[in-house]
């Protein structure tokens, strides 16, 4: 049944309509490019999302000043975001799959945008706190979707391309994020980083309604698993609180073991209820994929390496070559920039020769980047050529890797796999900070609080980040297949 007759078929009326997927007009489906369209409509979720993530932390201090609280309580802004979104993305992504991706899209730009507005307008840190909670949940909306959309409008042979568009739009986002925050907040003050996020929402908002199609793969409605839910919500929160604390108390801290514990014991539950269930929230038959597998643990991988090197090189370039934060900035703007220009084209490698090549080679040319800079940890051009490696080689693995594992399953689990997914990102990214952040410190605090020990916490962090990156080069290349 195409488009039009599936909209025939069904002709809602007044508020309705609101909850009825609309068909593209007749002048978007029929050209020949509209799936491109498609991914230039998620390319801007994309990059909203990775441009919020990268500028929320330069607000921190001024919130702290004029809502008057403390570090640890404006730290909460950041964290119920991550927990919030890293908690229910895969239940969106199942809730997507049964009622419509567009819809939930869609719908996903608006409550972000409100949240956004509502942070922006927030009287004090509870009311920031809890907008920003509901604003994660519009970033699940979004990014359990972003690459179920693409899978299921691209025409054989094009995912990688468009799933490298989509990461070069993520990259960009990242690497301007900082540049941006800062004179936003110089500019208007911290408010201004969450109202810069109402217009792009409002245009993603109208071009999803426009230009996405309607869902044709829909998985059969069922009753969400709520029970796989009230498990996985602890296991995935504990988690990330234990990694959380462990960035600042090491991971030996009792706490930090017991979160830990907490953590291991829901999350063996959910995979006993998983088992059990007759409408899982997570097809655990996925897991059964070596492929599938592999390309998430290794894309936690590439996350835990990225995300780790964005925490500790500005660290080691203040302490030790006494660059300042502008300065640290731009070095560190040459990763995203070097993996922003790379992915389009590895994402058009992948679609030809497979993605055990680019994936494999890319996290090798990442780990030799990581171990660039530990050698020349001393040369600002060491690092800056390093840098550029490691964007280059996350660049090569990213497209091809995030094609791969959104190839899983059928075509009505694609909210499902694409949730999991960015669960998986969102697990690498708070093991990337926290594992850096543990490793620096120890590291350094070896060495002595002085330069030279940071020097030596810079080095030891970046050879466990390479250590990582060959391991994800690993299971690339035990992969079966293209």
């Amino acid at each position: 049944m195409t488009e039009q007759n599936a909209s025939a078929s069904r002709a809602p009326f007044g508020w309705q309509r609101l909850f009825v997927e609309p068909a593209r007009p007749d002048w978007v489906r029929r050209r020949r490019r509209a799936p491109w369209l498609v991914v230039a409509t998620v390319c801007i979720g994309a990059f909203m999302g990775q441009l919020d993530a990268s500028i929320v932390t330069l607000a921190v201090p001024p919130i702290t000043t004029e809502l008057h609280a403390s570090l640890g309580e404006v730290e909460w802004v950041a964290l119920v975001y991550l927990l919030v979104l890293v908690g229910t993305i895969s239940a969106v992504g199942r809730l997507a799959d049964m009622l419509g991706r567009k819809l939930f899209y869609t719908y996903g730009f608006v409550l972000f945008t409100l949240a956004s507005l509502a942070c922006g307008l927030a009287p004090d840190l509870p009311w920031l706190i809890a907008a920003r909670a509901v604003q994660a949940v519009g970033a699940a909306m979004l990014q359990s979707n972003s690459v179920a959309l693409i899978r299921t409008s691209m025409p054989p042979g094009r995912l990688g391309r468009a799933i490298g568009l989509q990461g070069a739009a993520q990259a960009l986002g990242l690497a301007i994020g900082p540049s941006v925050g800062g004179l936003l907040i110089a500019a208007g003050g911290w408010r201004w980083v969450f109202f810069v996020n109402v217009p792009a929402g409002i245009l993603g908002a109208a071009l999803g309604w426009i230009l996405l199609p309607r869902t044709r793969a829909k998985a059969p409605l069922a009753p969400l698993d709520l029970m796989g839910l009230a498990l996985l919500l602890p296991a995935v929160g504990s988690l990330l609180l234990a990694l959380s604390e462990a960035s600042r108390r090491g991971f030996a801290d009792a706490q930090v073991m017991g979160l830990a514990a907490l953590a291991v014991a829901f999350g063996a539950a959910f995979v006993r209820r998983e088992r059990r269930a007759k409408h899982p929230l997570v097809d655990l038959g996925l897991f059964r994929s070596g492929r599938f597998s592999a390309g998430l643990g290794a894309g936690a991988a590439s996350f835990l390496a990225l995300f780790g090197v964005l925490l500790v090189t500005p660290l080691y370039t203040h302490a030790r070559l006494g660059l300042g934060p502008t300065q640290s900035g731009l070095l560190l703007t040459i990763l995203p920039v070097a993996l922003a220009l790379v992915a389009p084209a590895a994402g058009r490698l992948a679609d030809r020769r497979g993605p055990r090549l680019p994936m494999t080679f890319g996290m090798v040319l990442a780990a030799a980047g990581l171990a660039g800079m530990a050698a020349g940890a001393e040369s600002v051009v060491v690092l800056a050529v390093s840098l550029a490696a490691v964007g280059a080689g996350l660049g090569l693995f990213t497209p091809a890797n995030n094609a791969s594992v959104a190839a899983a399953g059928h075509d009505h689990q694609a909210g499902m796999v694409s949730g999991v997914l960015n669960m998986t990102r969102g697990i690498g990214t708070s093991l990337g900070v926290a594992v850096g952040a543990v490793t620096y410190a120890l590291a350094s605090a070896g060495s002595g609080s002085s330069p030279e020990g940071s020097e030596a916490g810079f080095r030891t962090a970046l050879i466990v980040f390479a250590a990582v990156a060959l391991g994800g080069a690993a299971l690339s290349a035990a992969r079966r297949g293209r």
